[in-house]
């Protein structure tokens, strides 16, 4: 394929080219051509939607699980902040992945979830302008979860909230359309809130294949199996409002979309339950692009959904921003998409990250 960064001509600009860009004032950047570290420049000041953190106390409590294996021990502010800078990244909102505070006991889970949080908020106002945090919440009990998102929200001032794709307790895994998390979907309903999902694996599938771990295959299939779960069970008709952020270009959904639009006509009960259509609720939800600037992703991903729906998303410590971002202008999106993508759709959701 031919990139963008092979037609910048960057080597030997025309002097009415170069007329024109001074024109445009200094900060305007040929999409494709490079800035410092290698990284294209059309949008200096990306909005990184898929960065995860770790704090020193989070770290130490998942050590005493064994659950802190070395990319998270070895996880650090300066790191984060380093390659935030080489990818051309202002601001990355923060967000803990798996397992969460799902390997504690109930107790624990909610001082963990608010020690965590607040750490991250902290780092927000240690360096304003840079981070901001979609907040883990202790799923176990849903009276907790509903105080701490109140708590996250309205006095930590987080982005957003950040859940898993699937949970289990006793009875079994649950998907976020189940009826047990109704009350929390309807309260970030009500707020009009960002709901960011990170995928896990099901107890069903770990361990499937020899050497091959569940984030190979089952996080993508998980991804696909909550937001089947939300659209069917009538969750996403019933919370218009709630604004869905999915991982890794939605999994393996943008493959099997023709199956979803299908069910209600072989199952006719189903139809009450996507009034809208189906299409309407998945085209509506945003994909993030982590794990996802390819070709085989994005060309999926772009015929279900217009580029409106997608966020930049580096999946950082497990991928680079520089990663992500050369995929993306490697892809060809136009200069316009580009904008979009690593910024503009960002806004839209979080306007307060234009200052």
């Amino acid at each position: 394929m031919t990139t963008l960064n092979s037609l910048c001509g960057c080597a030997a600009p025309r002097r009415g080219f170069l007329s024109g860009l001074l024109a445009l004032g200094a900060s305007t950047v040929l999409p494709g051509c490079a800035s410092t570290g290698g990284t294209p420049a059309a949008t200096n000041n990306r909005i990184d939607t898929h960065h995860h953190l770790f704090s020193p106390a989070y770290v130490a409590e998942l050590a005493k699980v064994n659950q802190a294996p070395p990319i998270v021990r070895n996880w650090s502010l300066a790191k984060t902040l380093a390659d935030m800078d080489k990818a051309g990244v202002t601001t990355s909102i923060l967000s803990v992945t798996t397992p969460q505070v799902g390997v504690f006991d109930a107790a624990s889970a909610v001082r963990i979830a608010r020690e965590s949080n607040e750490w991250t908020a902290k780092v927000g106002k240690d360096y304003p302008g840079r981070f901001g945090s979609f907040a883990m919440l202790p799923m176990h009990n849903m009276d907790a979860a509903l105080k701490e998102l109140e708590y996250a929200m309205d006095v930590l001032k987080a982005d957003g909230i950040g859940l898993l794709t699937s949970y289990r307790d006793k009875d079994g895994d649950k998907w976020l359309g189940h009826p047990s998390f109704a009350p929390l979907m309807d309260e970030l309903n009500r707020r009009k809130a960002i709901l960011y999902t990170h995928p896990t694996s099901a107890s069903c599938c770990n361990n499937l294949l020899a050497d091959v771990p569940p984030t190979v295959i089952e996080f993508g299939t998980d991804t696909t199996r909550t937001i089947t779960d939300i659209v069917f069970s009538g969750t996403a008709a019933r919370c218009p409002d709630v604004k869905f952020v999915f991982s890794h270009a939605g999994g393996t959904l943008p493959f099997i979309t023709e199956r979803l639009v299908k069910m209600p006509v072989l199952d006719p009960k189903l139809l009450t339950r996507v009034p809208n259509g189906v299409l309407h609720e998945l085209r509506r939800f945003y994909y993030d692009t982590g794990w996802a600037a390819h070709s085989g992703a994005l060309a999926s991903l772009t015929k279900l959904v217009d580029v409106s729906q997608i966020l930049l998303g580096s999946d950082y410590p497990y991928r680079t921003g520089d990663d992500n971002v050369k995929g993306l202008y490697e892809y060809g999106f136009s200069s316009a998409d580009l904008r979009a993508i690593e910024r503009g759709n960002a806004l839209r959701l979080m306007p307060r990250w234009k200052v």
